[in-house]
C-alpha cells in the first residue's frame, strides 16, 4: 500500500485557526500510510499542494473575508496547481467571530476551481468576538469544538489510506 499525504495549511492570528489546524492533525496522524503536513500559509506553496493527495485547509474570517495571508497561499499556488488537482479530496475549517459564512463562499470557490471533492461540511466554530478587545485576544477553542476538528482530520485520512477518496 503506497502513502498518502495529507496537507493542512493554516493560518491563524489570534490562535483559534492553529489550534483547530492542530487538533485536526493529531487526529489524521493516527492513520497509519497517511503522512500528515502541518504548515502555515505563509510556508506553503505550489510544489507543496501538488505533492498532496488530500488537503485541509484552517482559516479565520477576518473582515468578513478569509484571512489575508490564506488568500495570499490561494493566490501563490492557484495557477499552478490548476487542472492537476482534480477530484482530490479536501475539508476546510473556519474560526469566525460571527458566521464565517464569507470565508466559507470564498474557499468554496477556490476549491471549486481546482474541481477539489469537498468530502464533509465545512466546520465554522464561532468565537463571538464582537468588540476590538475580543477580537485581538488570544482565542482558546473549545473541547468539543476540538474534538470535531480531531474527527474531521482522522476521517479525511482513512479515506486517504482506504482509497476512497
Amino acid at each position: 500500500m503506497t502513502s498518502k499525504t495529507l496537507l493542512i495549511v493554516y493560518h491563524s492570528m489570534t490562535g483559534g485557526s492553529e489550534q483547530m489546524a492542530h487538533a485536526a492533525a493529531d487526529g489524521a496522524r493516527e492513520e497509519a500510510g497517511v503522512h500528515v503536513r502541518l504548515l502555515r500559509a505563509s510556508e506553503a506553496g505550489p510544489e507543496d499542494v501538488l505533492g498532496a493527495d488530500g488537503y485541509l485547509f484552517a482559516t479565520p474570517e477576518n473582515l468578513a473575508s478569509m484571512a489575508g495571508l490564506m488568500k495570499d497561499f490561494f493566490d501563490r499556488c492557484y495557477y499552478a496547481a490548476l487542472d492537476r488537482l482534480n477530484g482530490r479530496p479536501y475539508l476546510a475549517l473556519i474560526c469566525a467571530g460571527s458566521d464565517g459564512q464569507n470565508a466559507l463562499r470564498q474557499l468554496e470557490r477556490i476549491a471549486t476551481g481546482w474541481r477539489l471533492k469537498q468530502v464533509a461540511p465545512t466546520l465554522i466554530v464561532c468565537t463571538h468576538a464582537q468588540t476590538p478587545e475580543a477580537i485581538l485576544r488570544p482565542k482558546q477553542i473549545g473541547p468539543a469544538d476540538l474534538a470535531q476538528c480531531r474527527e474531521l482530520g482522522a476521517a479525511l485520512a482513512a479515506g486517504l489510506a482506504l482509497g476512497i477518496y
